[in-house]
């Protein structure tokens, strides 16, 4: 029996030693030769692992400031139409230490298999300010180097944030982890794309929500200390990779290194203002422009929080909204108030907009819908749906007047065919002429508040 088992020690002696477990910390950095400009010019590290070497080039921020996420603005901003995120989901959600901003310099805008992210940033809160990693490839076969640190990242970080990223950076990067065939694409506990809210919030002000223009014109990055005076323009990126790559000049890089700085610490500022619109009081609402409130409110409407989409609508029509605007404000307030089931208040609303000559064909089929429905009011409800009528076939002669468009055709007759029924339906509800109230106009007659509103 001791021989036996002496034999079998022996044996297991043979075994190879099992490999020490990787450690999470990141990999040293190799300092560069002195004959190596582009280290030196873009002051960047050289990182190696098991597939390769590629660049990584590693600073800290203290702008911007760390921002704590509230519950609010992280349940609106991973909410989506047809569902909330699940407990497991929020509570990722809810650490910020494991969030991870993103953002990519590539080949191409187009995407697809012959497109490369040559340049990936990542960035992170820490000691209060910003932490910016940036991985870079000296050529192509350095891809797999790269990805594999950047699939070690988003493990420890499985929050992204980005800009667009649900459309480009991350479909981009899991098409490039899919060409390797040998690293997987670590699994996201969740994506926020600031760029949705951001087109929500600032769109109707700004027209343009690309991420310089919000710096300038809502994050006040000058305050923030930093600026893009000798910014690279973004469509010239891919061509400056290129370049490079057939041997031309290197301080182009050094410029796109730092525009996806920019980007990264951009992106995490406007995190920060997402943030603090999002979870802000109804008090507050009235420190903001009016076109941004109204934005604040659709968002508000679409991620399901109707009571405070209604509060930033009603705040943003009373600061005053431009008259094209102000319509369609209207119109969502009312929609919002009829949802409640505030009817009496929706009808109020509806009455302002016929009188103040916009929309007026939906006020009037809403108040005819109202009086009949709610109020029981058929004479008024079918004096609406005249009036609407009346002014269908006026807008109808007026459009068709410049257009023969089909689908506008189609649409006036199906509201005109609509507004026809009703008002049948409606003469056959309503009492006889003899026994209503005077008309308008008539002898003793007081004059009705729907023809006040009318007229």
């Amino acid at each position: 029996m001791p021989r036996t088992a002496d034999r079998f020690s022996r044996l297991r002696a043979l075994e190879p030693a099992r490999p020490a477990a990787a450690r999470p910390d990141r990999p040293a950095l190799r300092a560069p030769d002195e004959e190596d400009r582009l280290l030196q010019l873009l002051g960047a590290g050289v990182v190696r692992n098991h597939f390769g070497e590629h660049l990584a080039i590693r600073n800290w921020y203290s702008t911007p400031e760390y921002a704590e996420p509230s519950d609010v603005s992280l349940e609106l901003l991973s909410r989506t139409r047809d569902a909330s995120p699940s407990r497991k989901t929020r509570a990722t959600l809810g650490d910020p230490s494991r969030w991870l901003f993103l953002d990519t310099e590539t080949t191409g805008l187009a995407g697809g298999t012959g497109t490369y992210a040559f340049l990936i940033g990542l960035g992170w809160w820490d000691a209060g300010g910003f932490e910016v990693e940036q991985f870079f490839m000296r050529d192509f076969t350095e891809e797999y180097s790269l990805l594999q640190e950047l699939a070690v990242r988003i493990t420890e970080r499985p929050v992204l944030v980005t800009f667009n990223g649900k459309s480009f950076d991350w479909p981009l990067l899991e098409n490039r982890f899919a060409m390797t065939r040998s690293i997987v694409a670590p699994k996201l506990a969740a994506h926020l794309d600031l760029l949705h809210p951001a087109r929500a919030l600032w769109k109707l002000r700004l027209g343009s929500v690309r991420l310089m223009d919000l710096e300038r014109r809502v994050l006040d990055r000058e305050g923030l200390g930093w600026h893009r005076k000798d910014d690279v323009d973004s469509a010239l990126i891919p061509q400056h990779y290129f370049d490079y790559l057939r041997g031309g000049p290197l301080a182009p890089l050094a410029g796109v290194v730092r525009h996806n700085q920019m980007d990264l610490r951009g992106l995490a500022a406007l995190f920060g203002k997402i943030n603090a619109m999002l979870s802000d009081s109804a008090g507050r609402f009235e420190e903001y422009e009016s076109l941004d409130l109204f934005g604040l409110s659709r968002f508000f409407e679409r991620r399901g929080d109707s009571s405070r989409a209604q509060i930033a609508c009603a705040q943003a029509l009373a600061i005053g909204l431009p008259r094209d605007v102000r319509a369609r404000a209207r119109k969502e307030l009312a929609r919002m108030a009829k949802r409640r089931g505030e009817h009496e208040r929706a009808a109020a609303i509806w009455e302002e907009m016929v009188a103040d000559s916009q929309d007026e064909v939906h006020a009037c089929e809403q108040l005819a819908i109202y009086y009949e429905r709610r109020a029981k009011d058929f004479p008024r409800a079918l004096e609406y749906a005249k009036v609407g009528l009346a002014k269908l076939r006026r807008e109808r002669t007026a459009c068709f007047g410049n257009s023969h468009d089909p689908y506008l055709a189609s649409r006036f007759a199906r509201q005109e065919k609509r507004f026809i029924e009703r008002s049948a339906r409606l003469e056959r509800k309503a009492p006889p002429r003899s026994s209503r109230a005077p008309r308008r106009g008539a002898p003793g007659a007081a004059e009705p508040k729907a023809n006040r509103a009318l007229w």
